[in-house]
């Protein structure tokens, strides 16, 4: 039997998204580098060295990649969260993995985008999505803080602004960590635990 020239399609649909999360990456460093108004497509098609039409086939416009390079951050945060839903763990220490990943999450070529996309860039349809994103990401922070309280590893506070506290920390990598730190993200990490974790501990009399 003559092999067909066609991919299967579900080998074709898989080539399609490497090829499309290499636009987001590519996209993110380029926003990071030059920012997000100075980045043009053909910016980012010369990166790829591919055509910009080839940029349009994966997304539809720059304002769709910006999404999805926060979206693509955000992953790596609500995967933590679905993970340690099943944890038997104590509410600090599935709290503490939590910031782990998150720090690591910020220190990606996408932290820079999940902390400076503005309402200005965005349509007001798009900056909702983010919005939920983001809440879902604060609800859950403020449920382990919850979880915590409730069994004794984290002292009495409010859920609420704990959590402001310790994403607005976090938050705050993306504004600085550039690569070649002289700190690996998980070292980045660590620092910020061992400071923030002093205020989650329960006190003792």
């Amino acid at each position: 039997m003559r092999e067909s020239p066609w991919k299967p399609s579900r080998e074709r649909a898989r080539e399609r998204e490497v090829k499309r999360d290499a636009v987001i990456l590519a996209a993110a460093r380029a926003f990071k580098e030059r920012g997000y108004h100075n980045t043009t497509l053909d910016d980012i098609a010369t990166y790829l060295n591919v055509t910009k039409p080839t940029i349009y086939y994966y997304l539809s416009n720059k304002e769709q990649i910006l999404f999805e390079c926060f979206r693509a951050g955000l992953a790596q945060i609500t995967a933590a969260l679905s993970e340690l839903a099943d944890s038997k763990a104590s509410g600090r220490d599935k709290l503490l993995t939590l910031m782990r990943r998150y720090a690591a999450a910020m220190a990606t070529e996408f932290g820079w985008c999940m902390v400076r996309v503005e309402d200005q860039d965005l349509s007001p349809v798009m900056s909702k999505r983010i919005k939920a994103l983001k809440s879902e990401i604060d609800q859950g922070i403020r449920k382990l803080i919850a979880e915590g309280m409730e069994d004794g590893s984290v002292r009495k506070c409010d859920p609420k602004m704990t959590a402001f506290a310790l994403a607005g920390a976090l938050n705050w990598i993306g504004h600085w960590y550039r690569g070649g730190e002289p700190l690996t993200p998980e070292q980045i990490g660590e620092h910020f635990i061992e400071l923030l974790d002093n205020g989650l501990r329960p006190r003792t009399v």
